[in-house]
């Protein structure tokens, strides 16, 4: 059991000079609500912490010291108990360890050496026993993603990171194998591409590596740049601010006009992130910041100008609505285009997700659906019995051609409104 990390006083952590420029004044204010919303969540009691969550607030130019420190030491309620000397946590948490040990690096006070060392041990236990999993399912237990964000907080800790541990990123993503599992393909392959930068960054590894590691981030970039959607996004709104970051750490935001207009897109959209998971996603880079840059914070004055603004209270919608349900597979291992189409009465106001859950109570339609819980929400990962696999997802659009910009949790279709669930290729 180790001790709380003292408050932060006066001396705070302060980030390095940024090449990467965040939005003008033009869009200064709606960010800023965005940061003030996220603290306004952090500070309910009722949520669990979330060190992404310290991570965002940490990352951005404005702070509520207080507020801060607060969501600190409940971070530290819950993950000091969960990984004492004699902990015993299965299945492995590597991306929650990771995380967390990241959100350690942003503060002014670390924790003493011993408890560190012993938090960065799990982690390190925790990628051997996650790639265990890759015996029987040619993947981590948990995925690469989480994998990627272990081998990332390693490095920002200037840990040393063991030769085989990088090759197996190396060798995953030379195979094409980064794929949902929780996380999209894109998420996946930014944070793999955080991990190698980082890497190099922090001369941990030898010329040789050094060089391979250089050679599959610029891989990972270009790979980005040649998916960008005519929308702006890379892969989707939620995977976006991703692959952001890698454009972020390796200063190549300036120079690549594919980050210009992923910015504009995602500020044209910032009502998609309506949940405090998705909010921490993108507010670091819309400050113009990458995980990166908590390996070189120090401490110093920062502004405490950050007040907490309370989220909007979701109104209740009088009466009841028809939804018009259509799944579509158009890939050639699907019986038929068209595995669905069913009018779904449900009350007014009902998110998509409670939507799916009435049509599989409709007696004759004969609809089934699965999610997986993750960070932003639950993920649609089954309909009708296909699974979103390999390079492959659930795409959510309205008719007939408009991607759904947010999660099944948290769209609320119109009433007569057709959402398509069409199984895509990323």
């Amino acid at each position: 059991m180790w001790l709380l990390l003292p408050l932060l006083g006066a001396a705070v952590l302060a980030l390095p000079a940024q090449p990467c420029e965040a939005p003008g004044e033009a869009v200064a204010g709606p960010v800023r609500a965005l940061s003030a919303r996220l603290l306004g969540l952090a500070g309910d009691p009722a949520r669990d912490p979330d060190p992404s969550v310290y991570l965002a607030l940490r990352l951005g130019p404005e702070h509520s010291l207080r507020g801060e420190e607060r969501y600190l030491r409940r971070l530290q309620d819950a993950f000091q108990h969960r990984y004492g000397r004699s902990a015993e946590v299965e299945p492995p948490e590597t991306g929650r360890l990771a995380l967390y040990l990241l959100g350690l690096q942003a503060t002014c006070h670390p924790p003493d050496h011993g408890a560190l060392r012993s938090l960065v041990t799990w982690l390190k236990f925790y990628l051997e026993e996650d790639w265990t999993g890759s015996r029987h399912h040619g993947h981590p237990l948990t995925s690469y993603y989480q994998y990627s964000l272990g081998v990332l907080a390693l490095c920002v800790h200037r840990k040393r990171v063991r030769e085989e541990v990088i090759r197996r990123l190396l060798a995953a993503q030379a195979r094409g194998s980064f794929s949902h599992a929780g996380a999209s393909a894109t998420d996946t392959a930014a944070v793999a591409a955080l991990a190698f930068a980082c890497l190099e960054r922090q001369q941990l590894v030898g010329a040789r590596l050094a060089g391979e590691l250089r050679a599959a981030t610029r891989g990972a970039r270009r790979g980005m740049e040649e998916a960008q959607g005519p929308d702006g996004f890379f892969g989707n709104v939620y995977s976006t601010p991703w692959a952001m970051q890698v454009f972020i750490a390796t200063n190549s935001c300036q120079t690549q006009p594919g980050y210009s207009r992923a910015m504009d897109a995602l500020l044209e959209n910032l009502d998609a992130f309506t949940t405090a998971a998705t909010m921490a996603q993108v507010l670091p880079v819309l400050h113009g910041r990458s995980y990166l840059d908590i390996a070189s914070m120090r401490c110093q004055e920062e502004p405490d100008t950050l007040t907490p603004l309370s989220p909007e209270p979701q109104t209740e919608v009088p009466g009841n609505m028809t939804v018009h349900l259509v799944v579509e597979c158009p890939l050639p291992q699907c019986p038929q285009d068209q595995l669905y189409d069913q009018m779904v009465p449900v009350p007014a106001g009902t998110s998509l997700l409670d939507v799916l859950v009435a049509a599989t109570a409709l007696g004759s339609s004969n609809f089934t659906f699965d999610t997986q819980d993750t960070p932003q929400g639950p993920f649609l990962s089954q309909v009708q019995g296909l699974e979103a696999q390999k390079r492959s997802y659930w795409q959510l659009l309205r008719a007939p051609d408009t991607s759904l910009q947010m999660g099944v949790a948290d769209y609320r279709p119109a009433d007569e409104e057709t959402i398509i669930l069409r199984l895509s290729e990323w």
